[in-house]
């Protein structure tokens, strides 16, 4: 009997420890089981705070494109050339870049003259002339040119070609010079087609309010001025003009108009109007409606 039962003892103690030690281990697995979640959940927190303090989950920041500065306008020393204008300076920001602005110029020679400024491509020359127009700084005034390049020649008030208003603008869209070739292609499209218009400035970069609108096609080696924009309408206004008779004026050359009759009697700039493709621009301060608003260091140069 007594041997049977130290059996049954030793079986039951043998039952024991297996069932310790099956619990020991299911222990340990917990315990390492929690210890890998606990270090994957640190190291997914120490990767969240490291994106989080470089701002990986800052939402993108919304430009606020109309602080951006798009001209510069350089003034002018109106002491040193008396045929400039005190008229203040248009805005250097919020200025329309896309699409197109609508001038009018009115003159005493037939119909209006209609003209498309480029927004794109000659921004401050369009905030310009618009800023000047809204003054009605071309009214009254003479198209004192007709150029040997078949151009017509307006916008100072002064009729000197020395004349314009208080600030400078530098080019902007100056055409490409055609590559050199000893036999150029017929093909090759003029520098300057019929209907540009493009400001000229003396000495050239110093634009200010002179422009040109071209009564003929013309082609050179050497573009030099910026084209702001085209005719739309009045195009035959602007052949007459360019064939009326000239003579000298008072540099020698033969680029006046005989009777000095050829007057703008108003020029007006409308609303910008937008590229289908193009998002709303926003208007820029302090510019005159309808007809609204229109720079190297400080010379006696005009434009």
């Amino acid at each position: 009997m007594a041997s049977s039962r130290d059996r049954q003892r030793k079986l039951a103690r043998a039952k024991l420890d297996r069932q310790q030690a099956r619990r020991a281990a299911t222990v340990r697995r917990r315990r390492r089981i929690r210890a890998g979640v606990g270090t994957a959940l640190i190291l997914v927190l120490v990767v969240a705070g490291s994106a989080w303090a470089l701002g990986a989950f800052d939402s993108e920041p919304t430009r606020d494109t109309a602080n951006d500065e798009v001209c510069l306008w350089t003034p002018q020393n109106t002491e040193g050339n008396p045929n400039l204008r005190q008229v203040g300076e248009p805005a250097t920001t919020g200025l329309p870049v896309t699409g197109t602005r609508p001038m009018t110029i009115t003159t005493n020679q037939g119909d209006p003259i209609a003209v498309e400024l480029d927004l794109a491509n000659a921004p401050c020359a369009a905030a310009s002339i618009a800023h000047l127009a809204g003054q009605g700084f071309y009214n009254d005034t003479k198209c004192h040119e007709i150029t040997a390049d078949g151009a017509v020649r307006c916008g100072d008030p002064s009729g000197t070609g020395l004349g314009g208003p208080s600030y400078s603008f530098y080019n902007e869209n100056v055409p490409t010079a055609p590559e050199a070739s000893p036999s150029p292609s017929p093909e090759q499209p003029p520098t300057y087609p019929k209907g540009t218009v493009a400001m000229i400035s003396n000495p050239p970069g110093a634009n200010g309010s002179q422009f040109l609108i071209f009564f003929e096609d013309f082609t050179t080696a050497e573009p030099a001025f910026p084209v702001i924009g085209r005719v739309t309408g009045g195009l035959d206004v602007v052949e007459k003009i360019g064939a009326l008779p000239t003579v000298e004026n008072e540099a020698g050359e033969k680029v006046k108009p005989k009777d000095d009759d050829v007057v703008i009697q108003s020029l007006t700039v409308g609303e910008p109007g937008l590229d289908p493709a193009s998002p709303p621009e926003p208007t820029p301060a302090g510019t005159p409606s309808p007809a609204a608003s229109g720079a190297p260091e400080a010379s006696a140069s005009a434009g």
